[in-house]
């Protein structure tokens, strides 16, 4: 099976030894983002795996993708151009204190590429999955048509599609994000998250309403019900997370797929390194989905157990 993501890769700046933004000296370089980090996961569990983005014409651009090569995703609808390379800084937590990000993302090649030009049918035509998220779409308007044309294009080719809505507040509001992924919705197969997506009840009120943090196993199997009664998903999961402290959580998910909800094993586990966790989640789901030999507990599990093994990979 071919698969195939979509979205913007980042250079990640983080300070070594758990130093603070505010009073580090050094920075230690990283490449990755949402969809970036699913694809190259799911290349290291041996699938064929490509990703799709824009990046600046520059030395910089040239080592990301030296970067996406070096974990076997195929680099050939990467598309070179002017502008900038987005950045992230990442402050890592260590015990009481939580990690923190700043983002310098705004007018990044891939932000402001003109995506009209380009034929997504034609870049899909010869992949079986797409993966994409909902940080995209908060990027700019052209990566909102951009996503527009690519869910079409995917459903016109009868590609599997899994979506993770990925919501950032510091990239816009909660209702504006609500309004922009719930229109996405038809066109996924595989969602995973829960937030911030419509979900209504026959009275006009959110499914989700009063959901929390800690879910019961019977409210995750009612709006679970309730999405696949809207939107006619093949399989919906989201994750629980227990933090402990800044360097110690723990972990479980459900996992919802004809008709019946899961629960996962909770792992608790010490971080080495946070970021990609949820990505690493994405793709041990995708890849289960994918070889089609996993029961749905064994697939739960073994979602979470990708996601515990990233937390513990540098």
């Amino acid at each position: 099976m071919k698969f195939i993501a979509m979205g913007e890769l980042m250079l990640r700046l983080s300070p070594p030894n758990y130093e603070k933004i505010v009073s580090t000296n050094n920075y230690v370089v990283h490449y990755g983002g949402a969809e970036a980090n699913v694809a190259v996961s799911l290349a290291n569990l041996g699938v064929d795996s490509s990703f799709f983005t824009v990046l600046p014409n520059t030395d910089i651009g040239k080592s990301a993708i030296n970067y996406l090569k070096a974990n076997d995703v195929h680099t050939k609808h990467i598309i070179k151009s002017d502008g900038r390379m987005g950045i992230y800084y990442l402050e890592e937590g260590v015990s009481v204190r939580p990690s923190t990000v700043i983002y310098d993302r705004a007018g990044s090649a891939f932000a402001e590429y003109d995506y009209r030009v380009i034929d997504f049918e034609e870049i899909l035509k010869d992949y079986d999955w797409l993966h994409v998220s909902g940080i995209t779409p908060a990027l700019s308007y052209s990566c909102r048509r951009m996503m527009d044309k690519v869910l079409k294009a995917a459903k016109n080719l009868g590609l599997t599609v899994s979506f993770d809505p990925n919501f950032r507040s510091t990239l816009w509001s909660f209702s504006t994000a609500r309004d922009v992924l719930s229109k996405y919705l038809p066109y996924v197969d595989v969602l995973i998250g829960i937030e911030p997506i419509h979900v209504y009840n026959p009275d006009g009120t959110d499914v989700k309403d009063g959901l929390t943090m800690d879910p019961s196993f019977e409210d995750m199997d009612r709006v679970f019900k309730a999405i696949d009664e809207q939107y006619h998903m093949k399989a919906i999961a989201r994750t629980v997370r227990y933090v402990h402290s800044g360097s110690n959580n723990s972990l479980k998910a459900f996992f919802y797929t004809d008709g019946k909800t899961y629960e996962s094993k909770t792992i608790d586990f010490d971080i080495v390194d946070r970021v990609g966790g949820g990505d690493a989640f994405s793709s041990g789901l995708i890849y289960a989905l994918m070889e089609n030999d996993m029961s749905p507990q064994d697939t739960v599990n073994f979602a979470v157990a990708s996601s515990v093994m990233k937390h513990a990979i540098k």
